[in-house]
């Protein structure tokens, strides 16, 4: 079988510590360190370890020929933070696991970051807070470079510096070909754009280069807080998101969901994450989200902080043992159309209270006007996004639970709540047709929501840098272009 064939090649090309094999100690360690635990249960024929670009460009010459003939499937791993089934696992086929791709080095006087793909965000900040310095990443440091690099993505810093994509000058890429070529504003530009959203879709990236930009202490945290200040949280939210003199310094995150582990509390919790991102305490701009009442005032947090210390906190609310569910739309910030969209989710979550160790939330986070505006002078994005639609607002709902025989119902009920509120956003005339990849189901469309015209140029893209189509036989996890 060509699966057990790849294997013995893969043996054969390299050395013993960068294949591992089923029933050893280190294919489990790494099977088992997914965000998800569900990914966990794809099992691969094996988890390949590439040290550096050469060992990428190797390994693509050895599979590619098995790949386009349907005999093997394989997978690209960042660090495994994603959750949607299979988008960075793969059962049967062949892992690749970039944890050993590293490296993060200042050059051009400071203004650029390269980062090796397997590096994680935290000790990136790490490394640019000894200079003074930050970077448009993970609000958690656990998170990967990869999948909020090809996909969009929001950091503490986006009001002012934008998508996380839009801060990425430079991509280094294995092509299927094989070719390790650049892509940025100068070479290979229609590439260039379309990883900047495109997902696994045409490559894999060993390298990222990226904006760098002077950053001290900030002020922020999160606030716990009970479910009838929420509509107020609302209607604060918005009033910013509208206002033309309003600052680019905040990152605010307003969530209301479910968890066991309050229910003798309160029925329905909630919780905002906020940060003013400049060095100045208790700005007056954060007050409607910091000072409700009442509050759990022993859990809040808010207070100056620095960037590798709220990455912390945050990967801190992320940690998982569990199996994870992300899904998620886009909507106007309209508070009429989010007030209704939470009454929904509220509405679903009877049945699913009894279920083993669930912890759900109903998140909104903004794209403000000042975030959409960057993109064009950034070189453009492939997100379809276009900014006069905005202010525009995620509704992202997240789940934690402990058993599998649950997957259908969880995954079922909260289907449905995002279908709904997108009827009801388009019933209203609100309704944003973009759905943010790192956040999406398998069964949504992320692709499909960039627009047809977007669709196009992806696919264009794709024929011209991977003609025979590697990253769309092999690669069959994740959003594909041609679906």
């Amino acid at each position: 079988m060509a699966a057990n064939e790849i294997v013995e090649v893969l043996q054969r090309a390299f050395p013993k510590a960068q294949v591992a094999l089923p029933s050893t100690d280190e294919f489990s360690a790494l099977n088992t360190s997914y965000l998800s635990r569900a990914q966990a249960e794809l099992q691969p024929r094996a988890i390949f370890l590439p040290r550096d670009t050469k060992d990428v460009v190797k390994f693509i010459h050895i599979i590619k020929p098995y790949a386009l003939q349907g005999g093997v499937k394989f997978a690209v791993r960042g660090a495994g933070q994603q959750p949607a089934l299979g988008c960075n696992n793969v059962h049967d086929g062949i892992t690749v696991d970039l944890r050993n791709l590293t490296g993060i080095q200042l050059k051009d006087d400071d203004a650029t970051v390269s980062i090796g793909a397997g590096e994680r965000w935290g000790d990136v900040y790490a490394a640019l807070q000894e200079k003074g310095l930050a970077v448009t990443g993970s609000r958690s440091s656990m998170g990967g470079i990869g999948g909020l690099g090809l996909s969009g993505g929001l950091s503490f810093f986006s009001t002012r510096e934008g998508f996380i994509t839009d801060n990425v000058t430079n991509f280094e890429a294995v092509l299927a070909s094989g070719e390790v070529i650049n892509a940025n504003i100068h070479e290979n530009t229609d590439l260039f754009v379309s990883l900047r959203g495109g997902g696994n879709n045409f490559a894999i990236v060993t390298r990222y280069d990226m904006r760098t930009f002077k950053q001290g202490r900030f002020w922020g945290g999160t606030v716990f807080y009970f479910p009838n200040s929420f509509p107020s949280q609302v209607d604060a939210y918005v009033k910013e998101l509208k206002d033309p003199e309003a600052t680019n310094e905040t990152h605010i995150m307003l969530g209301a969901g479910y968890s066991a582990a309050f229910a003798q509390v309160s029925d329905i919790m909630c919780m905002n994450q906020v940060y003013y991102t400049k060095e100045v305490e208790n700005p007056p701009v954060l007050d409607p989200y910091v000072n409700m009442q009442p509050q759990l005032d022993q859990m809040r947090s808010v207070r100056m902080l620095d960037l590798v210390d709220a990455a912390k906190e945050q990967a801190n609310h992320g940690s998982s043992t569990s199996r994870v569910s992300y899904m998620n739309t886009t909507v106007k910030a309209d508070v009429p159309t989010l007030m209704a969209a939470y009454e929904i989710y509220v509405d679903a979550l009877g049945p699913l209270k009894s279920v083993e160790g669930l912890t759900t939330s109903f998140t909104l986070q903004a794209y403000p006007k000042s975030l959409l505006d960057k993109t064009a002078s950034a070189g453009g994005n492939s997100l379809g996004i276009d900014p006069l639609d905005g202010p525009l607002m995620s509704i992202l709902i997240l789940s934690f639970w402990q058993n599998k025989e649950d997957d259908g119902k969880i995954h079922s009920t909260f289907k449905g709540v995002i279908e709904a509120v997108d009827q009801d956003a388009t019933t209203r005339g609100t309704a944003v047709p973009y759905k943010y990849m790192n956040y999406a189901a398998p069964f949504q469309d992320p692709i499909g929501s960039y627009g047809e015209k977007t669709r196009a140029k992806l696919q264009a893209t794709s024929k011209k840098y991977d003609p025979e189509g590697l990253f769309q036989k092999g690669v069959v996890g994740g959003w594909k272009l041609f679906d």
